[in-house]
């Protein structure tokens, strides 16, 4: 959306479609500013020109000129050939017998006709418009949520036959090693048999060759030996091994065994949707469980990052966090680990202002003093949007895979939120009416979108939660809740929402962190030993993950059931 032709932004000049109206010229329904009055004059001398201030202008009707007659100006309106007239169309031949009407009741019916269609427009077709896609979003949440469960499921199953093959193939080997003790133990038994007769038949071979050699003719002739027992060789034993034979698998016989999948579908509702009407979903279509908030949160695990300062944290799945601190490195960790998986250097050298992460599980940053907004795909960073006279500073994905930029002048006296369909800007919010700014002149600002489509922006320097629809008109502002941990003024930070709307944001000076609902009544806090939280995220399971600034840690905390 335009920011000069935006409902929230002032009205512009409509000649240079930049300064803001000053003037108005009565003769030609035009907006002006002061630089412009000249060139507009003297664009058309032919005709008066009345030039007022804009606060000023006419209030009564302005005739349209007649296209036939020169500066003639048409009252009157032929139905018949539905064409506005001046006096001399009337007087001649052209519209004799035709149904003529003043033309300010033609325009008066037009106006009524028209304030009839915006009236429906605003209060029937819009809205309902708006349930259709907040219905459609949660179906695309269910959908998500369906889909993981089934691909847990059937990441279970793989892993309940792994370890029916693991205790099968234990099995088999302990098999193996039962009997090849069996027959090693025969086989050893009947080669110490053979041993000893060895031993046996070596010593009958001295004694005859002692007695061969001796001159004792009594010695001599009491030689004994036994020959026919040492050619009864032993019973021959060769074991027989046994074999390993493979179940063979024939083709689909493992899917048939394993598991199989029924086909998905979609249906068409020949019924549709009914204007004015909020749109309900079908009882038996999967809807997500309503989670309740645990008595207890409790801290599941703490990652070391070894920043200076760290700023930011941003869920790259249920497995793995990206962060961001005071330096040029932004750090891939595993959350069960706890281990770095990858660095990745930002390409101007200038510290991230803040990290996101698409739909397609690229890496978004921004860079505050280069003014752009960068993509890391691959490990290669894009440049896909590059801001003049804007400085990037938070940002977030939005469910449809748009960016959500918050955006402030280079002379640090205007914010707006800004959202990119790739780097062509489709909306901007800056104002809360005509000229009455959403958001303070600081730099510490977050943003996300909730489940529900609203954009959430925490404004440190007000002290406050900013949330608007996603038309961008304001919803209600949080400034907090009393009593705070510490008694200190509410200083919000990072923030994140949940699967049930909630929407938490980090309260730096009360080291907790503030949950509220999609409406914006505080529901209880969350504090669990934190110290100068600062960065949050939150991953598909509704867990969160809070970034301390000082300690340098990332700690993961369940805070529903």
């Amino acid at each position: 959306m335009d920011p000069r032709t935006s409902a929230q932004d002032v009205m512009r000049c409509d000649l240079c479609e930049t300064a803001v109206v000053q003037m108005h010229c009565d003769t030609c329904l035009v907006n002006l500013c002061k630089a412009c009055v000249g060139e507009h004059v003297s664009v058309n001398l032919s005709k008066p020109h009345k030039i007022v201030d804009f606060k000023d202008k006419q209030s009564i009707p302005i005739y349209p000129e007649c296209t036939t007659h020169d500066k003639e100006r048409c009252k009157m309106y032929c139905k018949q050939c539905d064409t506005p007239l001046c006096n001399k169309c009337i007087a001649s031949d052209q519209h004799l017998g035709h149904r003529l009407s003043e033309i300010l009741q033609i325009l008066e019916e037009k106006r009524d006709t028209i304030i009839q269609n915006q009236i429906e427009l605003k209060e029937t077709i819009y809205p309902t418009y708006q349930d259709i896609a907040s219905k459609v979003q949660i179906r695309i949440s269910q959908l998500e949520k369906k889909y993981r469960d089934l691909s847990t499921a059937i990441t279970k199953h793989a892993e309940n036959w792994h370890r029916e093959i693991d205790e099968h193939v234990k099995k088999l080997k302990a098999e193996v090693d039962v009997m090849k003790n069996t027959q090693r133990n025969t086989l050893q038994k009947h080669l110490d048999e053979v041993n000893k007769n060895i031993s046996d038949i070596k010593d009958e071979i001295n004694s005859l060759e002692d007695a061969v050699a001796s001159k004792d003719i009594f010695y001599f002739y009491n030689v004994k030996f036994d020959l026919e027992k040492y050619k009864r060789l032993p019973i021959k034993i060769v074991p027989s091994l046994p074999n390993f034979t493979p179940g063979r698998i024939q083709g689909g016989e493992l899917s048939k065994l394993f598991g199989s999948l029924a086909p998905s579908s979609m249906t068409t509702d020949e019924q549709g949707y009914r204007l004015g009407i909020k749109q309900k979903l079908p009882e038996a279509e999967f809807c997500l469980p309503e989670k309740q908030l645990l008595d207890e949160p409790e801290t599941v695990t703490t990652i070391v990052t070894g920043y200076e300062r760290l700023y930011n944290v941003a869920c790259l799945s249920d497995e793995e966090i990206w962060t961001s601190g005071n330096g040029n490195i932004m750090k891939l960790f595993s959350i069960n680990q706890g281990s770095l998986l990858k660095s990745i250097r930002t390409k101007s050298g200038n510290w991230p202002c803040d990290i996101a992460v698409t739909k397609i599980g690229d890496l978004a940053y921004t860079d505050h003093k280069d003014r752009t907004v960068n993509i890391v795909k691959n490990e290669k960073i894009e440049k896909v949007i590059r801001l003049k006279k804007w400085k990037p500073l938070g940002n977030c994905v939005t469910s449809s895979g748009n960016l959500l930029v918050i955006l402030m002048s280079n002379d640090g006296k205007q914010t707006k939120v800004v959202q990119y369909y790739g780097s062509i800007e489709i909306e901007s919010i800056q104002f809360k009416g005509t000229d009455k700014p959403l958001y303070s002149e600081s730099e510490e600002k977050h943003i996300t979108e909730n489940k529900n489509l609203d954009i959430c922006v925490s404004d440190n320097e007000a002290g406050a939660v900013v949330v608007v629809n996603r038309a961008g008109k304001p919803r209600f502002r949080y400034t907090g809740h009393t009593p705070a941990p510490k008694n200190q003024p509410f200083s919000p930070r990072g923030i994140t929402t949940d699967s049930q709307s909630h929407i938490l944001t980090a309260d730096i000076s009360n080291d907790c962190i503030h949950i509220i609902d999609q409406d914006g009544h505080f529901l209880r806090y969350i504090e669990c030993g934190l110290s100068y939280p600062i960065g949050l995220c939150s991953d598909t399971n509704d867990n969160l993950f809070v970034a301390e600034w000082e300690n340098r840690k990332v700690k993961k905390i369940k805070y529903l059931q």
